[in-house]
């Protein structure tokens, strides 16, 4: 099995590691020619100087994989890409992509006669160690062509890939995915910062996820990774309170009210990342102002205040 892996970031560069040492021939193109050059020499990747290089050095039919930031840079590089394929030719979009916008694309390459397989990565920078967990969406013959690839990046040939359904549904289930996970961090980080707060049984929060992980009904991979960060820094006096959201939060949370869906926990934790990301904290100010109009509760003056 052979295929070109264009975008070789944290994501891309470790999958492309993984698929060479499940012995899957990989042809390997990035911005970076020196990121190419040192997958090149470090995993026996072959180096591409561009894209169209990328598809000449493959064998039909071409596979193309790209693992590149959602929107505008997905869509530009599918739309250059296409005409360098032929009937048969396959694109994988690893990608967090709209499913929305990976339905439209799929529908356009297949006028073309070229497969379309969108796959929900997920497993971040410990894919390599660990395997990648894929949700992939395409037709039954696109998604049988892909099998070795999607058992080489799996954590086994049979588990931790699935083929869910049709054209869009494989960004679909990652969006959901990513709605539950932000769910479930805001939940563990409200609790861990009730437990901190409760300063009289001066609880040691390192101790308590880490006894948490074993046995408990709350353990989980984000909670191994909470009680390892807990372990060097318990204060996080060093990282500042911003909080980032992806689209597929955004998505989630959209799709909840298209479908008139009450998703009241996935909804209220993309808002808390939003009030993260408020650096004015006017919002908040405006809630102080009031609270002191109606009811003369004090008003905390900041550093510059009089």
């Amino acid at each position: 099995m052979q295929l070109a892996m264009v975008g070789l970031g944290k994501m891309g560069g470790n999958m492309v590691r993984r698929l060479r040492r499940g012995g899957i021939e990989v042809v390997g193109y990035a911005r970076s020619p020196d990121v190419v050059a040192s997958l090149a020499a470090e995993e026996g990747m072959v180096a591409a100087s561009s894209v169209a290089d990328a598809v000449t050095k493959l064998q039909a039919p071409r596979v193309v994989w790209l693992m590149l930031p959602s929107g505008e840079p997905t869509e530009n590089q599918i739309r250059e890409l296409a005409p360098l394929l032929a009937k048969g030719d396959i694109v994988i979009d690893g990608g967090n992509s709209n499913y929305k916008d990976s339905q439209r694309r799929g529908a356009w390459l297949a006028e073309q006669g070229i497969g379309f397989m969108d796959a929900g990565t997920s497993g971040g920078i410990w894919g390599l160690e660990n395997g990648y967990c894929l949700m992939v969406g395409a037709t039954p013959e696109v998604a049988k062509i892909m099998e070795p690839v999607l058992k080489a990046l799996a954590p086994a040939p049979d588990r931790g890939w699935a083929h869910v359904g049709p054209i869009g549904s494989g960004h679909f289930t990652k969006m959901i995915h990513n709605g539950i996970e932000y769910g479930m961090m805001q939940a563990m980080a409200e609790g861990l910062e009730l437990l901190r707060g409760k300063q009289e049984f001066s609880l040691d929060l390192a101790q308590i996820t880490e006894l948490w992980r074993h046995s408990s009904v709350v353990r989980s991979w984000l909670l191994d990774l909470t009680a390892q960060a807990l372990q060097d820094d318990q204060t996080l006096d060093k990282v500042a309170p911003y909080v980032a959201d992806s689209g597929e939060g955004r998505w989630t949370v959209v799709e909840a009210v298209e479908q008139g869906v009450a998703a009241p926990v996935l909804t209220l934790a993309l808002q808390m990342r939003f009030a993260s990301q408020n650096e004015t904290g006017y919002g908040y100010r405006l809630l102080s102002m009031m609270r002191n109009a109606f009811g003369g509760h004090a008003v905390k003056q900041t550093g510059g205040g009089k």
